[in-house]
């Protein structure tokens, strides 16, 4: 294995893992409940419980902050190398696996570990190990032709 130095950037991955902690943190301490993504969606979408406002506010800065970044810096070279199929079924995927883990990568991931949940931990192994299977499944079995 080789690592492509000049494209190596641990400040920047730094930055936005601080930044991704730092909104999750200041998310529970004030509205008292973990910035898991899907649960924020499904509760905002079915219109249920308090704080509609703030999760609405959460998740547009969601979508608004990579806008703004694109405005400020410039759109970065997006490829996708599987194709539209592959996309759509991964999508599908993580949204069926969402629900029947009760939960997302940023509410497992990334809050859930943080509390030391074992959940969260059983979880996030799992998503972790479907994610490397599913890859190396289309790139290496399939061909990524999917």
């Amino acid at each position: 294995m080789t690592i492509d130095w000049s494209a190596f950037t641990p400040w920047s991955a730094l930055a936005g893992g601080v930044l991704i902690g730092l909104s999750a943190s200041l998310f529970i301490l004030a509205n008292g409940r973990i910035a898991g993504i899907s649960g924020l969606l499904g509760s905002l979408l079915e219109r249920t419980g308090d704080g509609l406002l703030d999760k609405a506010l959460f998740l547009s800065g969601l979508l608004l902050a990579p806008l703004l970044w694109t405005v400020v810096v410039g759109a970065p070279e997006a490829r996708f190398l599987s194709g539209w199929p592959a996309l759509l079924l991964a999508g599908l995927m993580v949204g069926i696996g969402t629900r029947y883990g009760a939960g997302c990568t940023s509410g497992h991931g990334v809050c859930g570990l943080a509390r030391l949940s074992p959940r969260s931990l059983v979880a996030t192994l799992v998503f972790m190990t479907a994610g490397f299977l599913s890859t190396y499944v289309l790139r290496h079995l399939i061909g990524g032709g999917l």
